[in-house]
């Protein structure tokens, strides 16, 4: 158990590129109960954007900094170019922090997450957690072993969609369901550029990874273990050195069938999820808004409708007609909820109860990725040692 029920658990974050200025921070200064105490970035632009965000946050140069014994002390790492401290110099907040947030690099989260256990620090970690299932494993015991939590931010278990489709399964109104595809597609026929797209190994970059860890864990989540995996994974723009379009199929152990789409190259998008069931069907085409809002500035209790989508976007259930030709029902979407991920860890560290999203759920679906990888290269279908 960390911290009292009337003191803000202080939270360090790791980088802030994409992941840490566009989700994280932000859910975390959202979060009744977490305070965003420390941001760990070099860059004197990012430093400018997060202070003019969120004012009260000190800066660090290091992640080791955060986990150093010595926090209380005035240090050079958070003086500007000019050599005035960003903030008054950390004596008001001496000691170690509740928690730190890796978002930085996918290359960093091992050694960084293993450096902060081996500290005695609680853990979140941008997805994917490791580029393996036995180094997830690893961390898993090693969080065990010192009584701390380990969580992945897999935040589209609160998708708007996922949350509606979790909905109708739980009610029975699609029957047994048989099949499941899910579509996380784009239109980026040129490279952005960075270690997302590299090929290198090391950088556990390409969408297999990337897009895959959510459509994957989101399957997994639904409709339990996998048995089977086959996976197609191509290169398709000029000069990219990393898959950018590719399918996975899962068999899972209750005969659920997913077909998982992940792609940039898509020039006409698919349905965001198909579910066929014996008794119904469901077609929710369109993405989560909650992603777009927190991009464009838009943040949590802000005053307007966090996470719901125009009516126009709802998905439709039916049977034997075309939800394009207007057949079946429209199904009211579900607000998103990524607030919720910050909030259920901020109750897991005060009262020690798991996370929702564990290290162990994460291991297994980062099986089924070294399976799609392996699958993609031979050609072949593998069948899981837990099948």
């Amino acid at each position: 158990m960390t911290g009292t029920t009337d003191t803000p658990l202080r939270v360090g974050l790791i980088g802030y590129g994409v992941a840490g200025a566009f989700f994280h921070a932000p859910l975390i200064a959202a979060t009744e109960g977490l305070v965003l105490d420390t941001i760990v970035t070099s860059s004197e632009e990012r430093r400018a954007r997060a202070r003019a965000e969120f004012p009260d946050v000190r800066f660090e140069v290091a992640p080791e900094a955060l986990w150093s014994a010595d926090r209380g002390a005035d240090r050079s790492a958070e003086r500007g170019a000019s050599g005035s401290t960003d903030r008054s110099g950390g004596a008001d907040r001496p000691g170690k922090l509740d928690l730190i947030v890796i978002a930085s690099p996918n290359r960093t989260h091992v050694p960084f997450a293993t450096a902060a256990l081996k500290a005695g620090l609680p853990v979140v970690v941008d997805k994917p957690l490791a580029g393996s299932a036995a180094e997830a494993r690893e961390l898993a015991a090693l969080a065990e072993e010192r009584g701390l939590l380990l969580s992945v931010f897999q935040n589209r278990r609160w998708d708007n969609d996922f949350l509606t489709l979790a909905r109708l399964i739980g009610a029975g109104e699609l029957g047994d369901v048989q099949r499941f595809e899910s579509r996380f597609e784009r239109w980026r026929p040129q490279l952005k550029g960075g270690w997302r797209e590299s090929g290198a190994a090391e950088e556990i970059g390409g969408l297999l990874y990337d897009l895959g860890s959510h459509v994957v864990d989101q399957a997994l989540t639904l409709f339990g273990p996998a048995v089977r995996v086959y996976a197609e994974a191509d290169v398709r723009r000029p000069g990219a050195a990393a898959d950018d379009d590719t399918f996975i199929a899962i068999t899972h152990a209750g005969g659920v069938r997913s077909h998982l789409y992940v792609s940039a190259t898509a020039a006409q998008l698919g349905p965001r999820f198909r579910v066929l069931g014996s008794a119904a069907g469901y077609v929710k085409y369109g993405l989560d808004p909650q992603e777009a809002d927190l991009r464009a500035g838009l943040r949590p209790g802000s005053g307007v409708g966090w996470g719901v989508e125009p009516e126009a976007l709802w998905g439709r259930i039916g049977a034997g007609q075309s939800p394009l030709t207007g057949g079946g029902h429209p199904v009211e979407t579900e607000p998103g909820d990524y607030p919720a991920y910050y909030a259920d860890i901020a109750t897991a560290l005060r009262e020690g109860t798991e996370p929702a999203v564990t290290v162990h759920q994460v291991a297994a679906a980062l099986d089924v990725l070294e399976a799609a990888l392996r699958s993609a290269r031979e050609g072949v279908t593998v069948t899981l040692k837990s099948a």
